[in-house]
């Protein structure tokens, strides 16, 4: 019998795989250009290409293909053969270091924000030499990055990648300077909490609204909907059950530690945990999840969704972005030790993102976000759209005495507890966990949890990245100039003061759910973009652009561009559900109530229930036909602005409204006519009949 895990990493490319094929000389060189930044040359190319050729022949693998991430959302890849003719015509097979290292597409077809022309569409795929390759059916990916034939980044990879770069530069700095000279690299680390929805196949495949919009843009609530929290953590489906373990052993195949799997809190709502990694390759493991999520749902007669918010009034999806900061020596920057208080380094760090996150929130909120994430922000289920961070009551109380002085006192100790006399006792944590903050610290990592579920999250990290890189640079451009390492210490601590001091008004410790904290938030001076389309601006806000030029990461015209690209992004999702909807409401949802009041008024019954029932179907669906005519007065008017950001602008405040008139009158409609006269599966069609 075959062991669980006998079959893991064997589609990966991996370093093991690599030493076998390679001559040592090349793979040495290799690992060079991993571990210190080292140039791949040519011949060193040739040969990782002909290894990896031969390996991936090996596995029944006939294509490769440069796998990227454009600025879609999702991942792009274009499948070439190895076998091409020889001068007799004989069929070969060939892979060369020029087609490893690079490759062309077109660069005008994808979204751009103006840096590509259709008369200019040459773009360039490089081979992200830190990033794993894999076989997937038939085909050998090459995570890559995009560029445009003047050097833009067109994907969401290349400025992460810049942005670690820059992370890792000034964080090293720091690191040595407080005295480990040992430290020459730092790497950002992060594990994601993917949450998804699964519907039965039949039902998903008559809703037009999730096979277009990925959410439902009508329905009434089920009877039962997650009150009584039965689903977390409960028995899962046997079907779900067969369709994670499906979903499990390609993962593990291709290299993905998926550590959790559970029930989630809504009805028919699951999770699945990887475990962390560096940043671009975590990164490259999400988009491999979601698109298995996907794709082996189908093998099951299901659908997984990973829109934000697919079903009314239940908990949306989200994407928790746990963020730590690892040395090249394995030391966690963010372990607080025993005795934090005098973890000098730690406090260091903790302060360097208590400043970055609070001089930076509005850019922050917009990486995290989507048209999607509107619905659950702020939902009762989700953080707020308030940036704030939770850092517990251990570090609340140094903070408190860091403002006011440099000599901390913390007498609590490490604590022990058993909750049965039957276990040894273990180790307390040092604080809570609160669930209601957007950015908490849980122990030796920071959870972002304001992510949405369906988004590529490059970006959020790269201005993770970023914005640290920054807040580092400013301390360890001071500290450079002392001498003396006990001199270094006390400035550095002066910094952590600082930084107390002028930006403490990030820290809540309460619960940001309650309507009070936006009240307390405006006090302190924090910004609540409640909507997604208000955040767009932060791209193009002056400290925003001098903190990309400053760290290397997105020049202005590429920020220029990528505002274009989201807010264009934005106007077409609203467009396509206004679509959807007039499409559902005209020619499935108005000629069942037609027919539903033909049906109750061929009845002889004299019933004043039936007469009533008549009048108020007549009444909402006059109602129905006005608000639809309205929407699509507005869409009309709304088409013709030509202002990008006026026009994402009249997308949320005009039409997004009528949606909610619509959907009121239909959902008010379902709940009085026969369930054969409705023309959809209904929401307990939809969560209950998995």
């Amino acid at each position: 019998m075959k062991k669980p895990y006998e079959d893991f990493g064997c589609k990966l490319f991996t370093k093991d795989v690599m030493s076998e094929y390679l001559p040592r000389p090349v793979f040495e060189r290799w690992l060079s250009a991993i571990q210190y930044k080292a140039k791949m040359d040519m011949a060193n190319a040739e040969a990782i290409a002909h290894a990896m050729k031969v390996w991936a022949l090996e596995h029944g693998a006939t294509h490769y293909s440069h796998w990227f991430h454009p600025m879609t959302g999702s991942s792009a890849e274009k499948h070439d053969a190895f076998i091409e003719p020889d001068r007799n015509g004989k069929p070969i097979t060939r892979f060369s270091g020029k087609t490893l290292i690079k490759g062309e597409t077109d660069g005008s077809s994808f979204p751009n924000g103006g840096l590509r022309q259709t008369f200019e569409a040459r773009g360039y795929t490089y081979w992200d030499v830190t990033s794993t390759a894999f076989i997937r059916g038939h085909v050998l990916f090459i995570p890559s990055i995009f560029i445009s034939y003047h050097g833009e980044s067109l994907d969401e990879k290349a400025p992460l990648l810049k942005s670690m770069e820059a992370l890792s530069k000034q964080a090293t700095r720091i690191v040595n300077l407080l005295g480990d000279k040992s430290v020459t690299s730092v790497d950002a680390m992060i594990g994601l909490e993917q949450e998804y929805f699964l519907v039965n196949a039949k039902h998903f495949e008559k809703r037009e609204d999730l096979i277009f919009t990925g959410r439902t843009l009508l329905g009434e609530n089920a009877p039962k909907g997650q009150d009584l929290v039965g689903h977390y953590y409960g028995n899962i489906p046997s079907n779900v059950v067969h369709y994670m373990e499906d979903v499990n052993d390609e993962l593990w195949k291709l290299g993905v530690y998926s550590k959790v799997e559970h029930n989630e809190v809504a009805p028919a709502q699951f999770e699945i945990v990887t475990h962390f990694d560096k940043a671009n390759i975590a990164l490259d493991q999400n988009m491999i999840v979601m698109e298995t999520l996907q794709r082996v749902a189908k093998k099951h007669h299901l659908s997984a969704l990973l829109h934000e918010k697919p079903f009314k009034n239940i908990n949306g999806s989200g994407k928790h972005n746990n963020w730590s900061l690892v040395t090249n020596t394995g030391h966690n920057l963010f372990e607080p030790g025993e005795r934090p208080h005098e973890n000098i380094r730690f406090l260091v760090f903790v302060c360097a993102l208590v400043e970055a996150v609070d001089s930076h929130a509005e850019l922050l909120r917009f990486a995290a976000s989507s048209a999607g994430n509107d619905h659950r922000l702020g939902a009762s289920e989700a953080p707020p759209a308030i940036i704030s961070l939770f850092v517990g009551s251990v570090l609340e109380e140094i903070f408190k005495q860091l403002a006011t002085s440099k000599k901390i006192n913390i007498e609590k100790e490490v604590q022990y507890f058993t909750p049965l006399t039957t276990l040894s006792a273990v180790t307390k944590d040092y604080s809570d966990r609160n669930r209601t903050s957007p950015f908490a610290f849980t122990g030796n990592k920071f959870e972002f949890r304001m992510p949405g579920s369906s988004i590529c999250s490059a970006f959020v990290n790269t201005v993770l990245c970023s914005i640290m890189a920054e807040s580092l640079e400013r301390i360890a451009n001071d500290l450079e100039q002392f001498k003396y390492i006990q001199d270094i210490r006390e400035h550095a601590l002066g910094h952590c003061q600082r930084i107390i001091k002028a930006h403490h008004r990030i820290i809540f410790d309460g619960d940001a759910y309650h309507d009070n904290w936006k009240e307390e938030a405006l006090q302190r001076g924090l910004p609540n973009l409640e909507h997604y389309v208000d955040s767009i601006a932060s791209m193009l806000y002056p400290n925003t652009i001098a903190l990309f030029k400053n760290t290397d990461v997105l020049s202005e015209r590429e920020l220029e561009a990528r505002t274009i690209i989201v807010q264009t992004r934005f106007i077409k999702t609203i467009n396509t559900e206004a679509n959807t909807l007039l499409k559902m409401v005209k020619q499935d949802i108005m000629p069942a109530i037609v027919t539903a009041i033909n049906h109750l008024s061929t009845s002889d019954s004299q019933s004043s229930y039936i007469q009533r029932q008549i009048t108020n179907l007549e009444s909402n669906l006059d109602a129905l036909d006005a608000a639809i005519i309205t929407l699509e007065d507005k869409i009309l008017f709304v088409h013709e602005i030509t202002d990008l950001e006026e026009k994402a602008y009249a997308m949320h405040h005009q039409i997004r409204p009528e949606f909610e008139t619509i959907r009121t009158l239909v959902d008010q409609m379902e709940r009085v006519i026969a369930k054969s006269h409705y023309p959809f599966p209904t929401y307990t069609q939809l969560l209950f009949e998995l």
